[in-house]
C-alpha cells in the first residue's frame, strides 16, 4: 500500500516537473498565455503529440473494461479498432484541411462561419454538456477503484480524494494548457503502456515462468483460444457483425475525434497540416496494437483463473480488479525476483492513473477553451481563461460527487446513454457543412439538435420491439443522419460552400 501511495506521488512529481519546465521553455513572455494554453504556439512536435494522444484516448475505464470484453465477444473489438483506422484518415484528410486552413482555435468556430451564430452556440453547448457528464463519470469510475485498493484503508474520505485528485489536474495544467499536455501525455501514455506490458508479464510468470521459451507457450497458447476469435461475419444481427463494427469504428472516430475539440485540440498545435495529418495517421494505426495487448491480457487472465480452478467474473468489468486483489497479498511481487519492487497492485494503480489524467486533463483543458473561445468570444483574455479554468475544474469535482451521492447504476446508465446521443447533432451539424452547399434557417437548429437524438431513441426502442434488432454504435449514425435531414428541411439559399 505504501509502496503504491509513493509510486503515485512520484508521478504526480513528474508531472509537475514537466509542467513547470514547459511553461518556461519558451521564456517568460509564452509562459502562462493564452496562445501557449489555447495552441501551444502550433509548435509541437507531431510524433509527441501522436504518442500521446494514443494514451490520452484509453481513459482508465479502458484499461479496466477492454480486457474483460473476450469474456463476452472474443476479440471482435478489433473489428472496431479497423475502423478506427479508417475514421483517422478521413479525419486527417477531410476535417483537418478545412481546421488549418481557417486557423481555428475551436472546432466549432467553423460552425459559426458557416452556418450561423445559434448553429455554433448548439454544437459548442452539445459538446460542453456531454463533456463534462462523460469525463466525470469515467474519472469518478476511477476515483472509486483508487479509493477500494489504497485510500479507505488509510481512512481518506471520498470526498477528499476526489478534490484532491482535481486539484492536481488544475496545478499542473492551470498555466500551460494544452502546451503543457502534449508533453504530460507523453510520459502518461509511457507509464500507462509499462504498467500494462509488466503486468502481462506478471501473469505469464505466474502460470508458466519468467523465461522466453514461456513466453513463446503464452502466445501460442493465446492464438489457440477460442476466446481469440476477431471476425464476426455471419449473422448481420449481432451488435459485432464485422460490417456493422467497420463502419461504426469509422464514423466513431470522425464524430468522437474529428468533432471534438478534447481530441482535436492537441492534434491542431502541429506546426503544418502534414505533421498534423502524420501525427493522426500514426496514433490511428497504433490503436490496434494498444488494444490487441489489453484484450491479450484479458485471454492469459482468463486462462490463468480457469488453470488455477477460479470461477470467470461474472461481468467482464471485474476481470482485472479481480485479479489485482487476488495478487494483492501473497503473490505480490513478480516471481523470480525479477521487478520485485513493483506488486500487481502498484501496477494496476499506475495504469490507471496515467490512464485517467491522460484523458481528465485533456477534457478539462479543451471544456476551458471552448467555453472562452466559444461561449464568451475571447481567446485573448487571459483573466477570463484563469477563472474559467478553474470553474470548470470545481464543475468536474460537483458533479462527481452528485455521482457518488446518488450512487445509482440506473442513473449512470442513463447519463452514459445521453452522452452516447449528443454526439449525432454534431455529426449532422458538420456533415451539412461540409457536403451541401446551402446555409439554413439558424433559428430552428437548436429545435433540430434536440429533436434528433430522441426521434433516434424512440426508433432504436420501435426496432428492438417490432423486428428484435438491437441497435449498437450504428445509432450514431441514425442519429446524425436525422440531424442533417432536419438541417435539409430548414435549408435556404445557396451559399459558396468552405
Amino acid at each position: 500500500m505504501n509502496l503504491t501511495l509513493t509510486i503515485v506521488a512520484l508521478y504526480f512529481l513528474v508531472l509537475f516537473a514537466i509542467s513547470r519546465w514547459t511553461v518556461r521553455r519558451k521564456g517568460a513572455v509564452a509562459g502562462g498565455s493564452n496562445d501557449t494554453f489555447f495552441r501551444a504556439g502550433r509548435r509541437s512536435p507531431w510524433y509527441m503529440v501522436a504518442f500521446g494522444m494514443v494514451g490520452a484516448s484509453i481513459s482508465g475505464i479502458t484499461f479496466v473494461s477492454v480486457p474483460g470484453m473476450v469474456l463476452t465477444s472474443q476479440m471482435t473489438y478489433l473489428q472496431l479498432c479497423l475502423g478506427f483506422i479508417l475514421g483517422y484518415v478521413a479525419v486527417a484528410y477531410v476535417l483537418l484541411p478545412v481546421y488549418y486552413r481557417l486557423g481555428l482555435t475551436s472546432i466549432y468556430s467553423y460552425l459559426g462561419d458557416r452556418l450561423g451564430r445559434r448553429s455554433h452556440q448548439t454544437g459548442t453547448w452539445f459538446f460542453l454538456l456531454s463533456k463534462l457528464l462523460g469525463s466525470s463519470l469515467k474519472f469518478y469510475v476511477v476515483c472509486i477503484i483508487l479509493q477500494q485498493l489504497a485510500l479507505d484503508a488509510l481512512g481518506v474520505p471520498f470526498a477528499l480524494t476526489v478534490v484532491v485528485m482535481v486539484a492536481l489536474i488544475w496545478l499542473y495544467t492551470r498555466r500551460g494548457g494544452v502546451g503543457t499536455l502534449v508533453f504530460t501525455d507523453t510520459f502518461q501514455t509511457f507509464c500507462l503502456f509499462t504498467a500494462l506490458l509488466l503486468i502481462i508479464y506478471k501473469v505469464v510468470a505466474l502460470r508458466y515462468g519468467g523465461s522466453m521459451e514461456h513466453l513463446q507457450s503464452a502466445i501460442l497458447d493465446i492464438a489457440a483460444d477460442s476466446r481469440t476469435r476477431i471476425l464476426e461475419l455471419t449473422d448481420w444481427q449481432s451488435p459485432h457483425y464485422f460490417w456493422k463494427q467497420l463502419l461504426s469504428g469509422i464514423f466513431i472516430v470522425v464524430v468522437m475525434t474529428g468533432l471534438d475539440q478534447d481530441m482535436m485540440q492537441k492534434n491542431l498545435t502541429c506546426r503544418t497540416l502534414r505533421e498534423a495529418q502524420k501525427n493522426m495517421c500514426s496514433y490511428g494505426v497504433a490503436f490496434l496494437p494498444a488494444n490487441l495487448l489489453f484484450l491479450a491480457l484479458g485471454v492469459l487472465l482468463a486462462q490463468f483463473f480457469e488453470s488455477q480452478g477460479i470461477a470467470l467474473p461474472a461481468l467482464g468489468d471485474e476481470l482485472l480488479p479481480q485479479f489485482v486483489h487476488g495478487t494483492a497479498n501473497s503473490q505480490c511481487s513478480i516471481v523470480n525476483g525479477q521487478w520485485s519492487m513493483f506488486s500487481v497492485q502498484s501496477l494496476f494503480v499506475l495504469g490507471i492513473v496515467a490512464a485517467s489524467f491522460s484523458s481528465a486533463d485533456s477534457a478539462l483543458t479543451s471544456l476551458t477553451t471552448s467555453y472562452c473561445v466559444d461561449i464568451r468570444r475571447s481567446d485573448g483574455d487571459e483573466r477570463l481563461r484563469k477563472r474559467t479554468h478553474l470553474a470548470v475544474c470545481l464543475l468536474f469535482a460537483v458533479t462527481i460527487l452528485v455521482f457518488h451521492h446518488v450512487n445509482s447504476r440506473s442513473l449512470i446508465d442513463a447519463i452514459y446513454t445521453i452522452v452516447s446521443y449528443t454526439y449525432g447533432p454534431l455529426l449532422g451539424l458538420f456533415a451539412f457543412g461540409l457536403f451541401t452547399p446551402w446555409s439554413v434557417r439558424d433559428r430552428w437548429v437548436p429545435l433540430v439538435c434536440v429533436a434528433s437524438p430522441i426521434v433516434s431513441h424512440a426508433l432504436s426502442v420501435a426496432a428492438l420491439s417490432l423486428w428484435g434488432y438491437h441497435f449498437g454504435y450504428e445509432l450514431l449514425l441514425l442519429n446524425g443522419l436525422l440531424a442533417f435531414l432536419g438541417l435539409c428541411l430548414f435549408k435556404k439559399s445557396l451559399v459558396r460552400p468552405n
